[in-house]
């Protein structure tokens, strides 16, 4: 009887710690990076931006789930809430920041971490805002890819001067909370004085101040549109370039994706390739190249998009050279 006894409670013993072998092998597991998400966007850009994210992850060998994880964070184009949001990723102790898509995301991911890797994809010009010291060889924990969307103003306000040739007023569209805006505003000043042409700006940091913006538009009738590019917008992309339509008056945009929602034309650089480059950097980083080593990747293709459903709803009628110019001609 005490032999059974013992035997019993060996088994009960041996019983047990195989109960537990399972989860202390799981526990010796290296843990799954993460990556924190940062971006000025909103949640609904999600996929098409992790289309273009993701692709260059897999390039460098990482697929979310399988062997990375990715905590996203949307601003939603409230620049005043991403300070904490990059804070929050510090803390979390994420193994890279990805800032997706506006320099204000950058930026506070700069502020919030100066060891954290850092890996951005926005339209401005990096050295100008001090995240990195050159494009070469960007030194410190930041470095991405930039479509520079930002130091085109003049290239688009000719394309609308070409469209418009008897234009003598141009209104320009733009967000003042946004430190980017100084550089494209700037940009197209300059260039329409140039061109001998009256220059007005208009604010649009909300929906309600591009709503008040519009009205007055409505009221002067300018001859010409200029949306600078920027996040609100491209939020707000469909409901923008409505209101533009509703205008009549032809106006141009810094993404295709607002000619992709409605816009009559844009010029610029491809977002997508810059998400593409900015994930590509992210794996690389994973995997222990050193983000001040990476040299900021510039857009090598622009793209000019005509929207002619637009053009026909506004009685616009496009040049056979501005036609022949045009990378995409949606009808």
């Amino acid at each position: 009887m005490k032999f059974d006894k013992i035997r019993r409670e060996l088994l009960a013993l041996l019983g047990g710690m195989a109960a537990t072998w399972p989860f202390a092998g799981r526990a010796q597991q290296p843990a799954m990076p993460v990556i924190g998400f940062l971006s000025s966007l909103t949640a609904g850009d999600q996929p098409r931006i992790m289309a273009a994210f993701s692709k260059g992850l897999s390039e460098a060998g990482y697929s979310e789930g399988r062997n990375v994880a990715i905590e996203y964070h949307f601003a939603e184009g409230q620049f005043d809430r991403l300070p904490a949001m990059a804070a929050n990723l510090v803390r979390r102790r994420v193994a890279v920041i990805a800032a997706i898509s506006g320099t204000p995301s950058a930026l506070a991911a700069k502020a919030a971490t100066t060891t954290i890797p850092i890996v951005f994809a926005m339209g401005s010009d990096p050295i100008v805002f001090g995240l990195v010291a050159s494009l070469s060889q960007p030194g410190g924990n930041v470095t991405g890819a930039t479509f520079f969307t930002v130091s085109l103003g003049a290239k688009r306000l000719r394309l609308l001067r070409e469209l418009v040739p008897k234009a003598k007023t141009i209104a320009v569209l733009t967000n003042p909370n946004n430190p980017v805006q100084v550089t494209d505003r700037s940009d197209v000043e300059a260039a329409a004085r140039a061109m001998g042409l009256q220059f007005h700006v208009f604010d649009g940091s909300t929906r309600s101040q591009i709503d008040a913006s519009f009205a007055t538009l409505a009221r002067e009738r300018p001859d010409a549109l200029y949306v600078s590019p920027d996040v609100v917008f491209f939020n707000d992309r469909d409901y923008v370039a409505a209101l533009a339509t509703r205008l009549v008056v032809p106006a141009i945009f810094g993404d295709r994706e607002m000619a992709e929602a409605g816009g009559l034309m844009s010029y610029g650089a491809s977002r997508a390739d810059a998400y593409r480059q900015a994930g590509n950097y992210a794996g690389r980083i994973l995997k222990g190249e050193r983000p001040g080593d990476l040299p900021i990747v510039l857009p090598t293709k622009f793209e000019f998009v005509i929207n002619l459903k637009t053009a026909k709803a506004l009685g616009v009628k496009f040049s056979d050279n501005l036609l022949s110019l045009a990378d995409e001609v949606i009808e």
